[in-house]
């Protein structure tokens, strides 16, 4: 069992969401994660950009959250803790928008640094596709409180060719700690969520989480690879707690909240 005050890093966390969810005091995008952390002495907030925002919106929304949260704790740095697209977010933020100075470390889950190939397949179909399910989809997220949703330029976003430019404008900032870490699902069988996405990102790219490939995660100071249990494996909703309970299966148990424990325990040790 991990020491009481294992997780009082001496900057407070921002926890940043993914695309198609928000920040949300009843039901939590991040699970059992948050709490987890404070009973360990973490500062934790969560970041509150849009669902459907693009990486540039979200990342001046998140600039304005860090500056409260600093405000807030009357600390010098923040950690950031991001998932999928958050972490676009959140390097756009450091770089682009010079929040490096305001930033101790940048820890990334299963962000597509690399942008994904199988996006560059879907987005051969018709724009008028595209435009129409963003009727849906920006009418939806603006009642559920996004300001600024723009679905068709967020998938654009994901493609390889807007990754490849998107990382040359947005290098690692000295001083700023970066590490990033990938989730693999052994199979389709045990998300029902996330089984038909994983089938043909496996087909087009390989091995995946459902949304995000293992190669399209890694990036600077790359630690895990998390697997879960033998057989399994780790999907993107399970990443960021979405079932509130351990992972079983034939005995063994796999906990991805430990994971995060261990995450922000290391940035403790660092003395951050």
């Amino acid at each position: 069992m991990q020491e009481p005050d294992s997780c009082r890093t001496l900057s407070p966390i921002i926890l940043v969401h993914g695309t198609g969810f928000r920040d949300r005091k009843g039901i939590s995008y991040w699970g059992r994660i948050p709490k987890a952390l404070e009973a360990r002495g973490a500062r934790v907030f969560t970041g509150g950009q849009d669902s459907w925002g693009t990486v540039e919106e979200n990342a001046a929304a998140l600039k304005q959250r860090v500056e409260e949260v600093l405000a807030i704790t009357q600390s010098e740095k923040v950690h950031l803790i991001a998932h999928s697209k958050g972490g676009l977010d959140v390097r756009y933020m450091v770089t682009t928008l010079g929040m490096a100075p305001y930033v101790a470390s940048v820890t990334t889950v299963s962000t597509p640094h690399r942008g994904s190939r199988t996006m560059d397949a879907l987005l051969l179909a018709p724009r008028w596709c595209f435009r129409l399910a963003a009727v849906f989809v920006n009418g939806w997220f603006r009642l559920l409180g996004d300001k600024h949703p723009d679905f068709v330029a967020t998938c654009y976003q994901f493609t390889t060719a807007w990754a490849e430019n998107f990382n040359r404008q947005n290098p690692d900032m000295p001083g700023v700690l970066y590490r990033s870490y990938a989730g693999a699902m052994a199979s389709w069988r045990y998300d029902l969520l996330m089984w038909w996405q994983n089938l043909i990102i496996g087909r087009i790219e390989g091995e995946n989480d459902g949304l995000v490939t293992t190669a399209s995660a890694q990036w600077t100071g790359f630690h895990a690879e998390w697997r879960g249990l033998p057989g399994r494996g780790v999907s993107h909703m399970d990443e960021v707690d979405f079932r509130r309970r351990p992972l079983r299966r034939r005995g063994f148990s796999w906990d991805v909240v430990d994971r995060y424990i261990e995450m922000v325990g290391e940035l403790k040790e660092y003395g951050l």
